[in-house]
């Protein structure tokens, strides 16, 4: 009786945990490499190290989950990019990345 509950326990914590992050989310340095607003994956991660990226106003590590409605900003040296997310895609062609965000 008490395997039987523990693996019931398990069974509903998984699935609650899966439900998190299943939808349109992914981690912040690899939307800005799908995106091209940051060429490489490695400097999309340094760049989020040094604080220099913010989501919502708030600072962002890499492994931050970006979904769609997000305002992502980017300093870059004396510039600032600031883009809401419009859609998360693992893979998008050259062409199409644009369609991805919109600058506020």
């Amino acid at each position: 009786m008490l395997a039987r509950a523990l693996f019931f326990s398990k069974t509903l914590f998984y699935s609650k945990k899966n439900d998190k992050q299943e939808g349109n989310t992914m981690r912040l340095d690899k939307y800005l490499k799908v995106s091209r607003l940051i060429k490489r994956r490695t400097v999309a991660n340094e760049a989020c190290d040094a604080g220099r990226v913010t989501i919502n106003d708030k600072p962002a590590k890499a492994s931050a989950n970006v979904k769609v409605g997000d305002i992502i900003t980017i300093q870059f040296g004396n510039r600032e990019t600031k883009v809401e997310v419009l859609s998360v895609a693992e893979t998008v062609k050259k062409e199409e990345a644009a369609e991805l965000y919109k600058f506020v």
